[in-house]
C-alpha cells in the first residue's frame, strides 16, 4: 500500500509514517516548512517530503491519503484554500482516513497479530510516561511497539512496531481530523490505561473541563472488563471521569490517602515505590521533579498489569534516558562577565501549559537550588496559549524563575499586561532577535536558562549558545 500523510512532520504522523514504513507500506508526506526533529527522522527512514500542500501531489496517486489534524478547510485572505491539496483530494473523491483510523486498521488491531495496546493519557507528562513504559516494558523484555511523541533517548526513534504483543502509545485528547472531531484516543481500544491528570486545555476546541472528561471517558469507556485503568487518585477530575462509569479493574497512584494503591515514598531524585503499602522497588535516577516521580508510578502500575514486577521496572526506570525536548541540556558555555567567570547552560523542553511550566521550573529549581538564577523563556505558542485563555496563571508559573522573557510575536493579547504582576522580573519581546538580545544583556555566570515552547522558538537555543560563546571569549 502506498500512502501519503498531509502533515507528515508533527510528532504523531511523523510516527505514523515510522510504523507504515516499518510494515512494508509505501510511504510519502508533505508539511508546511518541514521541520527537525521529525524531518530528520523521516529523511532517514528514506521517507520523500514534500514541503508544502500543492495539488501538483495528485499525481503521486497513493492507494489512500492520510489526514493529519493540522489540515483543515480554512480559507485565506484573499479567499484560497489555505490548504488546496485537501479541496483536491474531496472534489477528486479519492479515498482518505485520519491518521489514529489508519493506525487502529493497521497497526493496532490487526486480527493475524492482536496487540495488548498500553494507552497513556493526560494533560501533562504524556510523551515521558509513554516512554518510561515502553522503556520498563524493553527491560523486562517484552519488545514492545510504541509510538511516541517524542523522541525517547533509549530508543532513538519515536515509533517502532515491535517483535512482542505489547504496543504502548501516547494517547492525545486533542481532536482527530477536521471531519471527526472525536479525540485521538478513542480509536486506540486500549487493554491498560493511564489517565495520568486532567486539566483544562485546548481551548481551541473544548469548551471547557467537562467537555474534556466526557472524551476522557470516552476512552474509558473502550477498556475491556479484564483490562485496567490506572489513575492519578490527586486529580478530582479523573475520579469525575471515573464515577460515570468504569467496566474494569482500577488502580490509584498518587495522591495523599495511604489507601491508594500505589505510592512514591521518597524525595523524586530517589524514591520507594509502594503497592498496598509495602515497599516493592525503589527508583533511583537523573530524573527531577515530583511529576516525573507521579509519571514513574503511573508507568509500573501500569506494566504491572502485563505481569511486570515493581523491583524490576523500578531498576528500568534508574536507566532511563528521558526524551528530547524534556530538560535537554542544548549545551553549556563558560562566561566571563563583570570581573566573574562560569557555565551559563541552555536547556530545552517542551512546556508550555502553566501548570507544564511551574513543574518544569520547579524540577530545575530542585536540582540546582535556591542561590542559582533561572532565566525562563518562553513563548505561549500553543492554541490555548494564542487564545489568552490561561494568560492570567502565567505569572504564578513562573514565581520559581529569577526572571522571565516572554516572546510574544503573534498574540492577540498584551503580554506585558499579564505579566506584569511579576514587575521587573518579566521582559517581553515580539521578535526572537529582540529576546536574545534582552537574554544576553542579563545573563550571568552560573545562570540556567530554561527555554520553553511547543514548536521550534525560532532556532532560540542555537542562538543562544552562539551569542554566549562571544562571552566567553
Amino acid at each position: 500500500m502506498h500512502i501519503h500523510i498531509l502533515g507528515i512532520c508533527g510528532t504523531f504522523m511523523g510516527g505514523v509514517a515510522a510504523l507504515a514504513r516499518e510494515a512494508g507500506h509505501r510511504v510519502t508526506g508533505c508539511d508546511s516548512g518541514v521541520y527537525p526533529p521529525m524531518s530528520d527522522q523521516l529523511r532517514a527512514l528514506g521517507i520523500d517530503l514534500i514541503e508544502g500542500y500543492g495539488t501538483g501531489q495528485l499525481a503521486l496517486k497513493p492507494d489512500v491519503w492520510v489526514i493529519g489534524n493540522v489540515v483543515s478547510r480554512a480559507r485565506l485572505a484573499d479567499g484560497s484554500p489555505k490548504f488546496p491539496l485537501m479541496e483536491a483530494i474531496m472534489d477528486a473523491g479519492l479515498p482518505y482516513t485520519s491518521g489514529p483510523q489508519w493506525l487502529a486498521e493497521h497497526i493496532l488491531q490487526q486480527p493475524r497479530r492482536p496487540r495488548h495496546v498500553l494507552a497513556v493519557a493526560g494533560t501533562h507528562g504524556k510523551t515521558t510516561t509513554t516512554s518510561m513504559l515502553a522503556w520498563i516494558l524493553e527491560h523486562a523484555g517484552l519488545a514492545p511497539g510504541f509510538l511516541v511523541g517524542g523522541v525517547p533517548l533509549n530508543f532513538g526513534v519515536s515509533a517502532r512496531l515491535g517483535a512482542g504483543a505489547p504496543f504502548v502509545i501516547e494517547a492525545d485528547e486533542y481532536d482527530t481530523a477536521f471531519f471527526d472531531k472525536r479525540s485521538k484516543f478513542v480509536h486506540y481500544r486500549p487493554r491498560t490505561a493511564i489517565l495520568n491528570n486532567l486539566e483544562f486545555d485546548h481551548a481551541d476546541i473544548f469548551e471547557n473541563l467537562a467537555a474534556i472528561e466526557r472524551q476522557f471517558h470516552h476512552l474509558v469507556r473502550t477498556v475491556p472488563a479484564s483490562g485496567s485503568v490506572v489513575y492519578n487518585a490527586g486529580e478530582e477530575s479523573l475520579r469525575r471521569v471515573l464515577d460515570q462509569g468504569c467496566w474494569s479493574p482500577s488502580a490509584g497512584f498518587g495522591g495523599t490517602d495511604i489507601s491508594t494503591e500505589w505510592q512514591a515514598d521518597g524525595p523524586p531524585e530517589d524514591f520507594a515505590v509502594r503497592h498496598l503499602g509495602q515497599v516493592v522497588g525503589h527508583v533511583r535516577w537523573t530524573l527531577g521533579g515530583r511529576h516525573n516521580q507521579l509519571n514513574a508510578v503511573a508507568a509500573i502500575a501500569a506494566a504491572a498489569h502485563l505481569g511486570v514486577d515493581a523491583a524490576t521496572a523500578a531498576q528500568a526506570l534508574g536507566q532511563f534516558q528521558n526524551v528530547r525536548r524534556r530538560m535537554e541540556n542544548r549545551g553549556s558555555v563558560t562566561v566571563a562577565r563583570d570581573g566573574r567567570i562560569g557555565p551559563v547552560t541552555v536547556y530545552d523542553d517542551f512546556a508550555h501549559h502553566p501548570t507544564a511550566i511551574a513543574t518544569t521550573l520547579d524540577g530545575l529549581r530542585r536540582q540546582v537550588g535556591a542561590d542559582t538564577r533561572i532565566l525562563a523563556i518562553f513563548e505561549p505558542r500553543s492554541n490555548t496559549m494564542k487564545l489568552g485563555t490561561m494568560k492570567a496563571q502565567l505569572p504564578l508559573s513562573l514565581a520559581q524563575a529569577d526572571l522571565a522573557f516572554c516572546h510574544s510575536g503573534g498574540l492577540d493579547w498584551d503580554a506585558n499586561e499579564a505579566l506584569a504582576p511579576l514587575g521587573e522580573k518579566a521582559v517581553v519581546a515580539d521578535t526572537i532577535a529582540a529576546l536574545v538580545d534582552a537574554v544576553i544583556a542579563a545573563v550571568r555566570p552560573g545562570d540556567q536558562l530554561l527555554c520553553m515552547s511547543n514548536g521550534g522558538f525560532g532556532g532560540i537555543h542555537g542562538q543562544l549558545l552562539a551569542r554566549l560563546q562571544a562571552l566567553s571569549a
